[in-house]
């Protein structure tokens, strides 16, 4: 049986909701908790003390990679008959483009992990050596993600033009995501081009990265309303 427009929009929220999660522990929590800024002594003496929490953080970046997969493809599903061309965006952006590079980064961590892993054919570097280059594997890692949230920003936009016209989601959840979307080119833009932007840009990125927030709940709970919710989802 076919699924309705409400049925298929709680179905992407329930996903969308397991990657909001769960990706924050990868890229906030264990890094938070682990890596010290500018002092690549400190950060590896924190992951040889708690490997176990860095390999969390990186299976948590990795699950909601795989998951963020049949979001975008769940998220097609339900607006491929708004507007098929925003809809085919949304997956490319939300998961043919960024889910590779993202988890092509976490080689990054892995590899951090691997130089202070103690194994005999490191032995020709001593250990400040370790821990610098341990470090410096887990700076690109951070930038990479940099360069992943180019296209965390992107999708945002045709995702958030396919809310507004929809006529089964309130059109300011596509709006608030769109000012996400934007925030997160800012933010990778400036990092990577501008650094002595970044500051400034920080102090009023945070609240409007919320921006993404408010659609997961929404799908979550009503998934939609209006009189296409109860329309069979288009095949």
């Amino acid at each position: 049986m076919a699924r309705t427009i409400k049925q298929q929009a709680r179905f992407a929220g329930l996903l969308y909701m397991v990657l909001g999660v769960t990706a924050p522990i990868g890229l906030l929590y264990v890094p938070g908790k682990l890596i010290v800024s500018g002092d690549a002594t400190a950060t590896a003496d924190r992951i040889r003390a708690s490997e176990s929490l860095f390999r969390l953080g990186i299976a948590a970046e990795l699950i909601p990679q795989v998951v963020g997969i049949f979001v975008a493809l769940a998220l097609y599903r339900l607006f491929k008959g708004v507007n098929k061309t925003l809809a085919r965006q949304l997956l490319i952006f939300g998961s043919l483009v960024s889910v590779p590079i993202t988890m092509l980064n976490v080689l990054n961590n892995v590899a951090a992990l691997q130089v202070l892993s103690g194994a005999a054919y490191l032995s020709v570097f001593d250990q400040p050596q370790l821990d610098a280059l341990a470090f410096l594997f887990i700076r690109l890692h951070s930038l990479g993600l940099d360069i992943a949230s180019i296209f965390w920003g992107v999708w945002l936009f045709p995702f958030g033009m396919l809310v507004i016209r929809s006529g089964f989601i309130p059109r300011i959840l596509g709006y608030l995501m769109m000012v996400a979307g934007a925030t997160y080119l800012a933010n990778a833009f400036a990092t990577l081009s501008l650094p002595q932007l970044v500051p400034l840009i920080e102090k009023v990125a945070m609240p409007l990265y919320f921006g993404e927030v408010p659609i997961m709940f929404w799908l979550l709970i009503w998934g939609a309303r209006g009189p296409l919710a109860d329309t069979p989802v288009s095949e």
